[in-house]
């Protein structure tokens, strides 16, 4: 028998039931994938929105992880520290597997190997100083006419001191199990995991629309081989309202307009969420929420 206690109206019962659920336990989340206005073209967060949110929602650190740069590097980290954050330095890069190029797998903008976004996060000054030197490798190397990123080659030899983050549904792990390719994801798992060990986290991201069944794979994948699962939720602008904003400077980018169909789009929730909504959305994963938390203690250098 219903709950005469209940709306008679659907949208009014489902919302009666929603806020009778328990909140989920308080956790302190950390932003480990942001993108500033010097991700060019792509990030809409000015350095200092970056550190006041972190202040505002009582965060104790917060990562800036520019696209192929470190150019904010300096400047978020006096920012972050005159207010009393923890700043973290990180830079998402394309990340290309070395021998996996084949003709069936081209970059739909150019010829070349496939590729897909890591986060590297530098975790000491040793660390710090391999991820200048990386960074400054893919603009040296990258071979004329491909988009600037590394080769699984460049990594070996240079990834100590660093603690990677796999990418999430768009990463090398992500995107080969929504190709339906686990044996392709596992290999590229396993190489990571040998180059970074207990420093490899594997990314989760939970956006509008995201793939659930990629998601489950990927976490039976980390658990199969003994790897923390981490919670992000890669941010380009500071609030939800600015999503269409954020995405006319997307169409700008690319060259094309708003009104086009096959353009980059993100979502409108790639903005700065707060520790609570993370802790809610991942209450059924919160060790993904507690592993930010263990990572920016290992970047206190």
């Amino acid at each position: 028998m219903a709950d005469e206690r209940l709306p008679r109206d659907p949208l009014q019962r489902e919302a009666a039931v929603r806020a009778a659920r328990p909140e989920a336990p308080a956790r302190t989340f950390i932003h480990l994938r942001v993108h500033s206005a010097y991700s060019l073209l792509e990030g809409a967060l000015q350095l200092g929105a970056i550190v006041g949110h972190a202040v505002k929602d009582e965060a104790p650190a917060i990562a800036v992880t520019d696209t192929n740069n470190l150019f904010g590097a300096l400047e978020f980290a006096q920012k972050a520290v005159k207010d009393g954050v923890q700043p973290i330095i990180g830079c998402q890069v394309d990340l290309a597997f070395s021998g996996e190029a084949s003709d069936g797998q081209r970059d739909r903008r150019r010829h070349g190997p496939e590729m897909s976004p890591v986060v590297l996060i530098a975790a000491s000054e040793a660390g710090y100083a391999n991820l200048v030197r990386l960074i400054s490798k893919v603009y040296l190397e990258t071979p004329p006419g491909e988009p600037v990123h590394l080769t699984s080659a460049m990594l070996e030899g240079r990834s100590d001191g660093l603690i990677c983050l796999t990418g999430g549904p768009r990463g090398p792990i992500g995107s080969a199990l929504k190709a339906d390719r686990r044996d392709l994801a596992e290999q590229r798992l396993l190489f990571l995991k040998g180059l970074f060990g207990d420093r490899l986290y594997v990314e989760l991201e939970r956006v509008a629309g995201y793939d659930r069944m990629v998601e489950k794979s990927t976490v039976d994948l980390a658990y199969t081989h003994d790897l923390p699962l981490v919670a992000t939720n890669e941010a380009f602008f500071s609030k939800r309202e600015d999503y269409e904003a954020h995405d006319a400077l997307i169409a700008i980018a690319e060259g094309s307009v708003v009104a086009a169909d096959n353009r980059r789009r993100l979502s409108p929730d790639n903005f700065l969420r707060s520790q609570a909504e993370m802790a809610r959305l991942f209450s059924d994963l919160p060790e993904a929420i507690d592993n930010t938390v263990e990572i920016a203690m290992r970047c206190s250098y």
